[in-house]
């Protein structure tokens, strides 16, 4: 199955998540964002020099991380990431294999931290349109009778 095809994010895991971390939410996440930007860049150079050891932990790390927030997108390409630098350890090979999805890595990040922040900010729901101007009336320059 191709990542484009997982959903981005599930919303009834994150709820969840939510919900069990309470107060502490917004801290975890920011936390996740910050692991997650040092773990796509641990795999990035892991790549770039051709090292599947070092890609399994950064790739694991970011796996478990992602999935906790229901972003399961970003979670099953860092699984794939994982599996295959584990199994291009033990036979000896290169991980080049994984260049589109390490490629893809980084925009699937940015594109579910956009959507969690969106989710989470407290403000987003009561963000009225039109905040001090009523929408019934058309809109004059200052000073000028309509």
């Amino acid at each position: 199955m191709s990542h484009q095809q997982t959903e981005l994010v599930n919303w009834t895991e994150f709820t969840r998540t939510r919900a069990e971390l309470g107060s502490a939410f917004l801290r975890i996440l920011g936390y996740f964002r910050e692991d997650g930007v040092k773990s796509i860049t641990a795999v990035e150079e892991a790549f770039r020099a051709r090292n599947a050891a070092a890609l399994v932990t950064p790739a694991h790390t970011l796996k478990g991380e992602a999935a906790q927030f229901g972003a399961y997108r970003l979670s099953a390409m860092a699984e794939e990431i994982e599996m295959v630098a584990r199994r291009c350890v033990e036979t000896h090979e290169g991980p080049d294999e994984l260049i589109e999805t390490v490629v893809a890595l980084r925009p699937c990040f940015s594109e579910t931290m956009a959507l969690l922040d969106r989710d989470s900010n407290p403000l987003a729901a009561r963000r009225p349109t039109g905040f001090g101007r009523r929408t019934d009336t058309p809109v004059h320059s200052f000073g000028r009778a309509g």
